[in-house]
């Protein structure tokens, strides 16, 4: 069974936010800057978690996993903002 998660990352080093933002990537939407909603299996979160342990550094990184529950039955995504309106992000992200 799949569950819907949100990730969020605060990474201090330039080169660990490019690895940990394209480790991400291939596995969720990409919502907003350091936020996405990833829809996997507990194979899958175990793969994602073990990647990310050799890539952030435990002193200075965090990547925070909220569990917002089985991904069957959700109906549609609901995304409410206050100030600016939500827009997908469809063009590639750039960590110069």
């Amino acid at each position: 069974m799949r569950s819907t998660y949100l990730l969020c990352y605060d990474i201090c080093d330039d080169k660990r936010l490019k690895k940990v933002f394209k480790t991400i990537r291939r596995r969720g939407d990409h919502l907003q800057y350091s936020i996405f909603e990833c829809q996997l299996s507990q194979s899958e979160l175990l793969a994602l978690r073990e990647e990310l342990r050799a890539i952030i550094n435990y002193a200075h990184d965090q990547v925070m996993f909220v569990n917002l529950g089985p991904s069957e039955g959700r109906g549609e995504r609901v995304i409410e903002t206050l100030g600016l309106p939500y827009s997908p992000i469809d063009l590639p992200c750039f960590v110069v």
